[in-house]
């Protein structure tokens, strides 16, 4: 059921509801949620704190004087605090509207499973399976320093991320590795594999850090079966206050956790953890009912990125990015080879190349998925392409916050050689490829760039204006056609509103259709 358009806070019907009166419907929960506002809200957000305040102390002085490499034996103390934080987590989450919680199937001890793999992923309302079990998490290291909640995490001795250290993620891989395959003496760890926070209506690329280790995993599903979804957290729905006051106001919550059956390897899915990682996906989107598709967090950074040229929904440049990342041609070193990228195509002049030519410009042979990738540029439907437009793609897929460098760089292939300039047509093919669409008009842009009327303009007058004028593309490009049908070549599918999750279910998944009414991302 799509969310009516005159109804602005988070709304979501179950299956098989249907809002014949979306004004009528509108009404009844502004008045329920002002009601609950200056009723129970603040109460409840009272209890709330009050149950995190009195679990600070005994998550603190049982973790102090802890070894962070080593195991200790589970004393009698230490089981008394488990048991304490896990009534107090609970009695936490009854204050805030979740009066009793579903649980299906039985939860793998840690010599049995050492890993639990969760999804979707859609708030932090799913730390609930965290505090039921005390599990192990892995999170980024600044959450430590969180205060109060950072003590509760260091309790369940979670795996940390470090952001600043280029090595973390090497180091994380290793030491859940190191854990898994201590044979159950280490609590297990919990993972969201699909690494963000998503709307719930599909699964999106599992990352492999939970599946490297190449031991069996328990897939764990969650679901909110609420009338009114205050629950989804996502980068284009309400903040996280906004989504706890509303969760809050609710009289209850429903929240349903599944442990499924116990998912152990092949021999060929423990030496190929993309594998691996795809059928414990598939298993849990069967048990979920939703769709997979082949959007994977990079992709959620890529669309959401903070440059001067924002993506439009419809573009590309999300598909090329699934066919960079299957065809490994994402460089370690990006700036050097971007660069050298960039020179080996302003030599080219702008000359056509057909797929072979392709194929060995990148040193990569002919496949279905380069034939995919170069279909993408073929916009002429001629079997040629400009190389040149690759390597914006490319740029703005790498880097996607740095605009400039990508216009520098584009600016450099196509420049002429007596003046540095380019055309108006010259940069509507940069702009459609760094947007990845099929139709734009730049004539406004160009205008304003060129106030001397040269029919040309450089780059650096271009930076100047960018400089002056950040929101130059909201302002100076034409949106008519931008993401409507600018991808000609890739599937086609359904918008949905959050312009993310449409259904790329191979065919031989469990279930071959979108669920109607499985879409929630809300304004």
């Amino acid at each position: 059921m799509a969310r009516p358009r005159t109804c602005n806070p988070v709304l979501r019907g179950p299956q098989g509801m249907h809002l014949t009166d979306p004004w009528t419907v509108c009404v009844e929960l502004f008045l329920e949620i002002a009601l609950m506002t200056v009723t129970v809200f603040p109460i409840r957000l009272v209890l709330a704190v009050f149950m995190m305040l009195l679990a600070w102390p005994l998550a603190f002085i049982a973790s102090v004087g802890r070894n962070e490499m080593q195991v200790e034996p589970q004393s009698l103390w230490r089981k008394f605090v488990d048991v304490a934080l896990k009534t107090i987590m609970r009695l936490m989450w009854f204050a805030g509207g979740f009066h009793w919680m579903t649980v299906k199937g039985r939860q793998a001890i840690p010599a049995e499973a050492p890993i639990l793999t969760l999804g979707p992923h859609s708030s932090y309302f799913d730390a609930i399976p965290v505090t039921m079990s005390m599990a192990s998490i892995v999170m980024k290291a600044e959450s430590k320093d969180i205060p109060v909640w950072g003590t509760l995490i260091k309790y369940i001795r979670p795996v940390f991320v470090s952001r600043s250290d280029q090595d973390s993620r090497k180091k994380t891989v290793e030491e859940i590795k190191r854990r898994a395959q201590s044979g159950g003496e280490w609590p297990q760890i919990m993972i969201f594999p699909e690494g963000t926070c998503t709307n719930r209506s599909c699964l999106i690329t599992f990352k492999p850090g939970a599946f490297i280790p190449a031991v069996p995993v328990q897939p764990v599903v969650i679901k909110y079966p609420n009338k009114l979804d205050t629950i989804t957290w996502t980068w284009q729905g309400p903040g996280a206050f906004k989504i706890l006051w509303l969760t809050l106001c609710q009289l209850h919550n429903q929240f349903i956790i599944e442990f499924l059956p116990i998912y152990t390897p092949s021999e060929e899915e423990k030496q190929n953890p993309a594998l691996f990682a795809q059928n414990v996906r598939r298993q849990m989107a069967k048990a979920l009912d939703i769709p997979v598709t082949d959007y994977s967090f990079e992709d959620c950074q890529l669309a959401m990125a903070e440059g001067q040229l924002r993506l439009p929904v419809d573009t590309c440049l999300l598909e090329f990015a699934k066919l960079v990342r299957r065809l490994g041609l994402k460089p370690q070193n990006v700036e050097k080879v971007l660069q050298e990228y960039g020179n080996r195509a302003r030599k080219m002049e702008g000359e056509r190349m057909g797929l072979q030519d392709f194929a060995h410009y990148l040193d990569v042979p002919v496949s279905d998925m380069l034939r995919d990738m170069f279909a993408l540029f073929d916009e002429h439907e001629d079997n040629t392409m400009d190389i040149r437009e690759y390597v914006i793609a490319l740029s703005v897929v790498c880097r996607p916050a740095k605009t400039l460098e990508t216009m520098k760089l584009a600016f450099k292939m196509f420049e002429a050689e007596e003046d540095g300039a380019i055309t108006e047509a010259e940069l509507v093919c940069i702009l459609k490829t760094a947007l990845g669409v099929e139709a734009l008009s730049v004539s406004r842009l160009f205008t304003a760039i060129d106030t001397d009327d040269m029919g040309k303009v450089t780059y650096e007058k271009f930076r100047s204006f960018a400089e002056l004028h950040p929101d130059f593309s909201e302002d100076y490009l034409s949106t008519d056609n931008t993401g409507l049908n600018g991808c000609r070549h890739r599937p086609t599918t359904k918008p949905q509103t959050n312009g993310f999750c449409p259904d790329f279910s191979l065919p031989d998944a469990h279930h071959s259709s979108t669920r109607k009414g499985s879409v929630k991302k809300h304004n």
